[in-house]
């Protein structure tokens, strides 16, 4: 059980109800790892007499977290922490750069890696003719041990000296950049279905269990298509998040 009341700070001549005070400290400890996934807190009339707290403030708090997916309250067991949700913003960067930035500790499992004809798909998406050699390359990604995505990746032959050794270690992307290839612009495509029996074992799911979708074709400054990416993603663990603008 976490001992979280003296990592919590309150300031009562705030204008920012106490309650959401709690929750923002609280989100901040997960967020950072001080409070990992499955810690247990103390429970919530515990918390309140520590903190100097109307129960009903420290209820509304732990509930904010529920509510966003940060914490679970279990029955005979309490309040724990959820498995946090990676939050990604909707930018033409690498997965492996986003999970680094953020201290998620990116892994990677080369699956295969090799040249083969260009599919319909993936002709279209790099604007080739079918059966055009490509470099594909299949990915497990973790963070933090935990199976996250499964990507698929293809290439121009001759775009980039490219080896797993490099792809285990670092991004698709900074690979790229290293190789002296700019990207510029992407057309992306963002949507879901169920997981097939062998996504799912792959990525610790049951079989037909939710999954996002990414169909990505980056384009370098000449306007080249230099990459096709087709990912999935755990929906219990990831999302997208878009910045909108009024016209």
């Amino acid at each position: 059980m976490e001992p979280v009341a003296p990592l919590i700070r309150l300031d009562r001549s705030s204008p920012v109800p106490l309650y959401f005070q709690v929750a923002q400290r609280l989100e901040e400890l997960i967020e950072t790892g001080q409070l990992a996934t499955g810690a247990r807190l103390e429970n919530e009339i515990a918390l309140a007499d520590q903190l100097g707290l109307a129960r009903p403030t420290m209820r509304q708090a732990i509930q904010y977290l529920v509510d966003k997916g940060m914490l679970v309250r279990k029955r005979g067991v309490g309040t724990q922490v959820a498995h946090t949700r990676i939050r990604r913003q909707v930018e033409l960067s690498s997965l492996y750069d986003d999970l680094d930035r953020a201290q998620r500790q990116p892994r990677t499992d080369v699956l295969s890696f090799g040249v083969v004809p260009a599919s319909e798909e993936v002709a279209a998406a790099l604007h080739i003719p079918p059966d055009t050699d490509v470099v594909a390359i299949e990915r497990l990604r973790y963070a933090q041990d935990e199976p996250l995505a499964l990507l698929h990746n293809y290439l121009p032959v001759g775009l980039a000296d490219i080896t797993a050794e490099q792809l285990q270690a670092h991004g698709l992307y900074q690979i790229l950049r290293d190789a002296g290839v700019r990207l510029r612009v992407a057309d992306q495509t963002i949507g879901a279905r169920r997981a097939t029996a062998a996504e799912a074992q792959l990525l610790t799911e049951s079989r037909g269990a939710p999954l996002l979708t990414m169909a990505r074709t980056a384009y370098d400054h000449g306007g080249r298509a230099v990459e096709y990416g087709a990912h999935v993603y755990r929906a219990s663990l990831y999302s997208f998040e878009l910045s909108l603008v009024a016209r």
